[in-house]
């Protein structure tokens, strides 16, 4: 499980972060996380459908 990372050292780095942030904090760095992850997720996909568009563009203007 993630390269030899089993549920104890989760919730062992689970714990120093909460320590570190504190529980208030803690949302408000699981929603940054989330939208981090999701923007990325979104830029992959766009630099995949990018080449595509490209090639269709090209072909129009050779015709």
């Amino acid at each position: 499980m993630l390269g030899g990372v089993g549920p104890q050292e989760l919730l062992l780095v689970f714990f120093v972060i909460l320590l570190l942030f504190g529980g208030k904090k803690l949302p408000e760095l699981a929603k940054g996380l989330g939208k981090g992850i999701r923007e990325f997720k979104k830029a992959q996909r766009d630099d995949v459908d990018e080449p595509e568009e490209r090639k269709k563009l090209s072909n129009n203007d050779e015709e």
